[in-house]
Parts: structure tokens; sequence; C-alpha cells
């Protein structure tokens, strides 16, 4: 059984105003800071191998510090990048809502049918996702490894091992600093999940 602890980068300017970042490189701000080092120790003892991230900012400071706190490598995964939110990226999510209250709705009842203008569609970052999950289950059958994504890519990740529902991504949002234990036998997450 492999145990993936799937953890949120720490808090950004973005995020505390919260506004849609995508794939903007917003560094962590002093409480992102703070928050990776709770999750240090929170996450000492649970036998982490490894922790992947991607390469955008929140994400990789994130997990550097993760690494170095826990005397483990880290490695970079190019495919994890997050969702592309086009124009939205940079606006905040309030903004989505009185603007494009249809829009915003249907996003959080039916995420996987809205594009955001000039953006990329979740099915479009489940094709990275897939690929590279089905890297990391392959490489890693038993122990422990950390991955930090950030939301929302963080919740297609989760539905890809858990072959679940996404859940309100508006929400998922404010869960920075944050983490959770998925625990998986690689064998038995189908390649072509959704």
């Amino acid at each position: 059984m492999l145990r993936i602890l799937l953890i949120r980068p720490g808090e950004t300017d973005y995020d505390r105003e919260e506004r849609i970042q995508g794939t903007l490189d917003i560094p962590l701000n002093d409480e992102g800071v703070q928050e990776v080092a709770r999750l240090v120790e929170q996450l000492a003892g649970h036998g982490i191998e490894v922790v992947y991230a991607p390469t955008s900012q929140p994400a990789k400071q994130t997990a550097e510090a993760i690494a170095k706190g826990l005397g483990v490598k880290y490695k970079r995964l190019e495919r994890l990048q997050n969702v592309d939110h086009g124009l939205w990226q940079g606006m905040p999510i309030e903004e989505v809502r009185q603007k494009q209250p249809r829009v915003y709705k249907q996003w959080q009842e039916q995420p996987d049918n809205v594009c955001p203008p000039e953006g990329e569609m979740l099915s479009e970052a489940d094709e990275r996702v897939r690929p590279a999950m089905n890297r990391l289950l392959k490489k890693h059958r038993e122990g422990a490894i950390a991955l930090v994504v950030p939301e929302p890519l963080a919740s297609l990740v989760r539905r890809f091992v858990n072959q679940t529902e996404l859940g309100d991504l508006w929400k998922s949002v404010r869960s920075h600093g944050q983490w959770e234990l998925l625990e998986v036998e690689p064998r038995k997450v189908p390649v072509s999940a959704p």
C-alpha cells in the first residue's frame, strides 16, 4: 500500500486576497512560510521518502522547505502544473461570482463543463494528471511520498486516486497549507481513471 500525503502549498498574497492564482507564480507570503514550518512538524514521523512538486513558485518553495526539514529528496514534476484559468487569473473569486454568476455557479456544480476565458478545461488538466500519477504509482508501490500541488489540481489528483467527485472548487482554494492522506493500492487505480 502506498501512502500519498497530498499537500497544498503555503499561503500567497493571492490566497489571502481570494484571487484566482492558476498558473501565476506568486511567492509564499510570511503566513505561507509559517504554514510550511507547521507542515514540517506535522509531517515528521510519517515516513515520507521523497517530496514531489511542480515548478510553480509556491509549490516548489513549499516542497523544498518540507524536503529540507524532513531530510529527504525533492523532485520536480513537470506535468503537474496548475490549471490555467486564463483571463480569470489574478481576479478575485468574488468578482467572477458577481460578473459571471451562471459560470460561477456552474464551476461549483459541474466544473468539468466550464472553460475559463482563454484558459483550459479540467479535462485538459486531467490529461496531465493521469500519466504523471500513473508514473508515480509505478515507481512507488508502497511506503509514503509527499505530493505538493495547488488547488484545483490537488482535487484532480484526489479524484484520480480515490475515484471521487471533485466537490466545490471555489472552497478548495482556501485550503492552502493543509494536507491529507491518500492510501492507494497502485494496482487498483485504473489507468483510464477520469
